[in-house]
């Protein structure tokens, strides 16, 4: 089992800046791939980033390709997502997912976070 928090949301400006942590607890947390989504109202639930359990490896959806940078520290369990150069269409609420399968991770997950807010303005 592995529980998971998201924190970091916020409404941020045009072109500005968040970055999204999650912390994770109750299993050992190298041993699974985590990966970030999101829900915009009225949308699917989108892929955007995923990372190995070792953090040796990354890919990304053309979401947030060349905008946001995935991460992780296995020391601090934690997951991290900074997200640059933000969108109105990056509104939306995100979510940290962990699964054992790095190749999986990407379309489903066992676990999920309940969501932390991003709400970007015009």
């Amino acid at each position: 089992q592995v529980q998971l928090v998201e924190s970091g949301g916020g409404l941020v400006q045009t072109g500005g800046s968040l970055r999204l942590s999650c912390a994770a607890s109750g299993s050992t947390f190298r041993a699974y791939a985590m990966a970030w989504f999101r829900q915009a109202p009225g949308k699917e639930r989108e892929f955007v980033a995923a990372i190995k359990g070792s953090g040796g490896s990354t890919y990304y959806s053309d979401v947030g390709k060349g905008r946001f940078t995935i991460s992780r520290d296995n020391a601090k369990n934690t997951l991290t997502l900074q997200m640059n150069s933000l969108k109105p269409e990056d509104t939306a609420v995100y979510y940290c997912a962990a699964d054992p399968s790095f190749v999986r991770i990407g379309a489903e997950a066992d676990y999920w976070g309940q969501g932390t807010q991003v709400t970007v303005s015009s």
